[in-house]
């Protein structure tokens, strides 16, 4: 089933990775971000690479239109950027990638916080349907090869079982296998967190990990 997604930080690196996956997948892909003109830019890129029209609107206007809003922005900013578009959020599946992480002399650290980003955007729009999905991805496996990464698996968590399901479903664009219940939304904030382990194994493995749960089993 296709559908109406917009990637809100589409101009980033792992919103770029998500919203060419998605539109390889045949989904209808919006790619949002401050500036229109830079958006549009950005959906000229990923068509060219994905095959399929995309389009590039301000951050605004792409979740407006969305059926799906996929929030893949930086940590700092992430709470005026979802109260911005609180109206346009408002009943809609809101897919949080967000990694609150610092970085220091030492590496990647995933930052001590009294509730996850995904949290965080519940909170601010009570009557979204927030699912926290895509956080342990690498953004340059997800825009080097358009090969399904059956290695990895998608873990999903929220509060809402039916929006998890079709954001489990939306992951068959990544792995080729629909993602995994993780449990309840707050368990992104063990989730989020992982992200710097990932970061810090990459580095010193020179390599680019994945995430990858055995004993469960799941449709190819």
């Amino acid at each position: 089933m296709s559908r109406e997604i917009a990637v809100i930080g589409g101009t980033g690196p792992q919103g770029r990775g998500l919203a060419y996956r998605f539109a390889l997948a045949g989904h209808r892909v919006t790619i949002g971000s401050r500036a229109a003109d830079r958006a549009q830019e950005k959906a000229a890129e990923i068509a060219e690479r994905a095959g399929s029209e995309l389009a590039g609107a301000s951050n605004a206007d792409a979740a407006k239109a969305a059926e799906i809003v996929l929030l893949a922005v930086p940590w700092d900013g992430h709470a005026a950027l979802v109260e911005s578009l609180a109206e346009h959020l408002a009943g809609k599946i809101v897919i949080s990638c967000v990694n609150p992480l610092g970085f220091d002399a030492q590496g990647p650290f995933g930052l001590v916080l009294e509730e996850s980003a995904a949290e965080e955007a519940q909170r601010l729009v009570p009557t979204a349907h927030v699912v926290g999905a895509f956080h342990h991805v690498a953004a340059l496996s997800l825009w080097k090869t358009p090969d399904a990464l059956h290695h990895e698996d998608v873990l999903v968590c929220g509060d809402d079982d039916a929006s998890k399901e079709v954001v489990a479903d939306l992951a068959v664009s990544v792995t080729g296998k629909p993602g995994i219940d993780a449990g309840r939304l707050r368990l992104a904030r063990q989730l989020e967190p992982l992200t710097a382990v990932l970061i810090s194994m990459n580095k010193l493995h020179k390599t680019r990990t994945g995430v990858a749960i055995t004993g469960i089993e799941t449709a190819e």
